[in-house]
Order: structure tokens, then sequence, then C-alpha cells
């Protein structure tokens, strides 16, 4: 069972850890958030890895994230989402590519996710909902609102529900 943990987790790895500093927002972070995840996995590798490994570790990286996010004790703000590293930037891209970073870091960790999910890491309506334990439909009003967000803060502009959050604030 350690050959076969370590193998997945030397191949597996990389992407799962580019998927967590997505999600979090920087690379500590991703680092502790995925560490903790495989090590819940580990006693349980039988069962996960009968099942899709890597989408069942971005769910569960996703709902630890997202039951942190809702702790009032843990509650900050993303400082810095670092670049992809696995994916050189053009130089005239760096900007564009700054902005939907930061872009992306004011999103909530549910909707960041499903942004992430659906856009970055090319899976379909269904895949996201089946990762996420959600239907389909919620996947598309989370990816329908985030876009609209994205969108928003590229301009420039607030969206009326960021008006409101930053009310309540």
């Amino acid at each position: 069972m350690n050959d076969d943990f370590d193998a997945f987790v030397s191949t597996s790895g990389p992407r799962l850890l580019r998927f967590a500093v997505l999600i979090t927002g920087q690379r500590a972070d991703a680092e502790d958030l995925l560490q903790e995840v495989l090590v819940q996995a580990y006693p349980r590798w039988r069962v996960v890895r009968e099942r899709q490994p890597e989408a069942y570790l971005r769910r569960a990286m996703t709902n630890r994230l997202i039951s942190r996010w809702r702790s009032p004790w843990s509650r900050r703000r993303v400082a810095e989402l670092p670049d992809d590293p696995a994916q050189p930037d053009e130089s005239s891209r760096v900007d564009d590519r700054e902005l939907l970073l930061d872009a992306l870091r004011q999103l909530p960790p549910r909707m960041r996710t499903v942004v992430v999910l659906r856009y970055w890491l090319g899976c379909s309506e269904a895949e996201t909902a089946a990762e996420l334990g959600c239907s389909a439909g919620s996947v598309k009003s989370q990816a329908s609102r985030g876009l609209h967000r994205l969108r928003a803060r590229l301009e420039g502009g607030a969206t009326p529900i960021d008006v409101a959050e930053e009310n309540h604030a």
C-alpha cells in the first residue's frame, strides 16, 4: 500500500498542489491543505484508489477550505495568489494575468473552486458537480456569478453583490 500511495503522490501531487494553490491563494496554505487531505486519505487509501483519487482529493480540499472559511476563527483575506509555475508566462501577458488572479482571489472559496475547476482545469459541469457534491444547476449558477464578478472586477466596476458585502462588513 505504501508504494502505491507514494507513486500516486509522486505523479498527481504537483497537479493537486497547483489546484490547492489556486483555491487557497498562498503556496504555504496550499501545501498545508494538501498535506492534511493526504494524511486523512492515507488510512483509507484502498477505498480511495478504487474511486477517482484526484477528484476525491480535490473535493476533500475544497470541503476543508470551505469549512475553514466559514469558521470565524480562521477567516482571513488571501494575500497573494502566486503564478502557476507549470505554465510559463509571456511578458506581455503578465499584467493581464495578475489582474485576473487578483480578481479570482476576491471570489468566495466555493465560487472560486467552481471557476477553477470549470475554466482552469477544463472540467465539465457534470464533473465539477460530481467533485463538489452538488447539482449541475448549482455549478452553472456559481460559474455564472463567478464570471460576472470577474468581468466586473476586470472592468473596474463593483457588482451589486460586492456593494452589499461591503455594506455589511
